[in-house]
């Protein structure tokens, strides 16, 4: 099965090899027809602190790293 990836914004790199990501997704309510958007923080690992507060990631399924962590940050891109 393929690993999902999704992608955010980071709004916290405070702890060590952690980043929080959050990530927003929009739907349409079932009843209001209406378009409904809801967000979701995860928590990945960040092995080399590259990302900081504000920026956009993309996150990828992992086995867990510890607690909370199930995702890891892919590598950004080169420009």
């Amino acid at each position: 099965m393929p690993k999902r990836i999704l992608e955010g914004v980071v709004v916290s790199d405070k702890g060590d090899k952690t980043v929080v990501v959050k990530v927003e997704r929009t739907f349409l309510h079932p009843v209001l027809r209406k378009t409904v958007r809801r967000s979701k923080k995860y928590h990945a690992h960040d092995e080399a602190n590259v990302y900081k507060e504000g920026e956009r990631a993309r996150i990828v399924e992992c086995p867990p790293k510890s607690k909370l962590k199930t995702w890891e940050v892919l590598p950004k891109a080169s420009a």
